[in-house]
């Protein structure tokens, strides 16, 4: 067992502990998958990150992201918070302004040349939701059919089952809590925020696995979500999705389009450094 570099970061919200924390790791070489599962189990957080060397020779690093009972090939709110946290503990690109994060799924180029750091989503499927699974989710979560605008599954790494709705209060009005009825479900849930609002789209992410039922802002949902836009031509400019209000929380994910003809999408977000120190693993 080693003293290993640790920081907890608190990702995707302008206002420090109103994000979605996250445990990272800096220092993972030489421990074993059981170790990183069992800390991860231990912090309890939705997501603990482990930095390794890389092995891909262009990448900077190697990230490997692990919730309390599972490992994830890919996860939003991890890579943006490991990247911060990499940074903040003296690392340096092979390229100015840009990280590239070697992951399960490949990798992942974080652009540090905008306004908020902002990850090249991965490449998303996108199919029409089969109408079985749609109209049980809808008796599930109790919506009313005719407020579902569109349906569909969204495939990045995760599988999503996306609702959009016709508006922020048939969104917010939905009981987290149903989703216990829809095990092995991940369920998105998306509608135009209210006006005047600072968002241009209310998101919520249900899913029985989940703590208190409802995830806090869903990097990874919200990445699918821009890439779905674009592909639908609703992503022309840049667009900020709200996330956690119904769990406390100020969550804000940036979404904006990548250069003409890439088909890109970044997905942008804040993160605070929140505590530094060493963990003994």
């Amino acid at each position: 067992m080693l003293h290993r570099r640790f920081v907890q970061c608190d990702v995707f919200s302008p206002t420090p502990l109103k994000g979605n924390g996250l445990a990272v790791v800096l220092d993972g070489a030489g421990l074993t998958d059981r170790k990183m599962q069992d800390f991860a189990a231990w912090t309890q957080l939705a997501e603990t990150t482990f930095v390794l060397p890389p092995v891909r020779r262009e990448a900077d690093y190697r990230i490997r992201i692990f919730t309390p009972n599972r490992e994830l090939d890919f996860a939003g709110h991890p890579t943006l918070g490991t990247c911060a946290a990499w940074l903040n503990g003296g690392g340096r690109p092979r390229r100015a302004g840009t990280v590239l994060q070697e992951g399960n799924l490949g990798l992942v180029s974080i652009d540090l040349g905008q306004a908020l750091p902002a990850f090249v989503a991965p490449k998303t499927d996108v199919a029409d939701m089969p109408r079985d699974i749609r109209s049980r989710i809808v008796a599930g979560l109790d919506i009313d059919e005719r407020s579902v605008t569109s349906a569909c599954v969204l495939a990045n790494g995760s599988v999503w089952h996306l609702l959009e709705l016709a508006d922020a209060a048939t969104l917010m009005a939905v009981q987290a809590e149903r989703a216990a009825t829809l095990p092995g479900l991940a369920i998105g849930l998306l509608a135009p925020s209210r006006p005047g609002a600072a968002s241009q789209y209310d998101v919520r992410m249900l899913a029985a696995r989940t703590a208190r039922f409802e995830d806090p802002i869903t990097g990874s949902l919200n990445a699918a979500i821009g890439m779905w836009l674009r592909q639908d031509g609703r992503l022309t400019h840049p667009i900020v999705m709200a996330q956690g209000e119904k769990v406390g929380r100020d969550g804000q994910v940036h979404l904006m389009p990548g250069a003409a003809g890439t088909g890109e999408v970044l997905v942008g977000g804040r993160t605070h450094i929140l505590i530094e120190g060493s963990v003994f693993l």
